[in-house]
């Protein structure tokens, strides 16, 4: 089952691709620079890759050195196996250090598990502080994220923001009227993190992290900063020419490959967020019983979920359960003909 869910991957890949195998990677001392952690942080093949470690003593982290206004931000990374319960990987984009109150962000997060169970992932939105309003989505992901590095992108332009896994398109968000302030609008950063959180990471905290099995390692190659680069001094004091200086960059961003949603793209998009997506924010009656005026709710998609914003569908016990039924059928078929051939080799005899 889990060859098929990856052969089913690739064929989206296919279909959808993006160009990014020729946009530029940076070395880390290029764009980046130590946020916490400074020991876990190894660097090798000329900074090109870097390696965040977590273990009983500390996590690790490290921020781009300088803030965007708007921009595309990319790397592959290859997170961490065996028991990670309780271990977030995080890679996103905030503006906390300059905006307590009132910042933006852009997430994905990487949820570890106990042995044997899948990492889970999850995209958020913030802007203006808007964290008691949480734009949450999970998904299960159609490949082992251990066993080798995969590609994880940000686009955040002045009306779009799209998160892509490899070449596929996750999640689209359109700055609208009824976001209002919520659209993330202010320059950031990028961030990059391993850290422990225990309290809610997995399974609301049921499963925490053991040290006996740290470190824990997420390694990270492949890096992309694009977009405009702001000076921190003006970010409080925004202008129009800074606006101005800018709009090259913003058109540079919105002319690329990875800005345009094709119909192919739109359609891979459509297949995995309806074959992995685990919990949508706009299907959460519960915490929120009228629906963010920017969720596109369908009726149809809206019936897969609980009230809690939960897909209906627990896919890791499909999984477990199919597995047994497919061995059992092969096993049947081999009987079968294994009587058939003993039905003809008495005949002959």
């Amino acid at each position: 089952m889990a060859t098929l869910l990856l052969l089913l991957f690739l064929a989206a890949f296919v279909s959808a691709a993006v160009a990014f195998d020729s946009i530029p990677t940076i070395s880390f001392d290029e764009g980046y620079k130590p946020l916490f952690g400074d020991g876990n942080i190894v660097k090798s093949n000329g900074g090109r890759n870097v390696n965040l470690e977590l273990n009983r003593w500390s996590g690790a982290g490290f921020i781009s050195s300088d803030l965007y206004n708007h921009g595309f931000f990319s790397a592959s990374i290859k997170l961490p196996s065996d028991y990670t319960a309780g271990v977030v990987v995080a890679f996103y984009t905030s503006n906390g250090d300059l905006f307590e109150h009132t910042h933006d962000e852009l997430d994905f997060e990487f949820l570890g598990n106990i042995k044997g169970k899948e990492w889970r992932i999850q995209t958020n939105v913030y802007g203006n502080g808007s964290t008691s309003r949480g734009r949450e989505e999970r998904y299960l992901l159609p490949f082992d994220p251990t066993a080798e590095p995969h590609r994880y992108s940000i686009l955040w332009t002045a009306d779009t923001i799209i998160f892509y896994i490899d070449n596929i398109p996750i999640r689209e968000v359109l700055r609208s009227g009824a976001m209002g302030g919520d659209y993330p609008s202010k320059p950031m950063a990028l961030y990059a993190t391993i850290w422990d959180g225990s309290l809610w990471a997995t399974q609301g905290g049921k499963y925490k992290a053991n040290y006996k099995y740290s470190p824990w390692v997420a390694e990270f190659s492949g890096l992309v900063l694009q977009g405009c680069r702001t000076d921190p001094r003006l970010v409080r004091h925004p202008s129009s020419e800074e606006d101005d200086r800018c709009a090259d960059s913003d058109a540079q961003l919105e002319a690329a490959d990875f800005a345009d949603l094709t119909p192919k793209k739109r359609e891979a998009m459509r297949r995995f967020r309806g074959r992995y997506m685990t919990y949508s924010f706009c299907y959460d009656e519960n915490r929120y019983p009228v629906a963010f005026p920017d969720c596109d709710v369908v009726p149809s998609e809206q019936e897969k979920f609980w009230k809690s914003g939960d897909v209906k569908v627990d896919w890791e016990k499909v999984l477990r359960r199919r597995k047994p039924r497919q061995r059992s059928k092969r096993r049947s078929r081999v009987a079968a003909r294994g009587v058939e051939e003993d039905k003809k080799t008495q005949a002959a005899v």
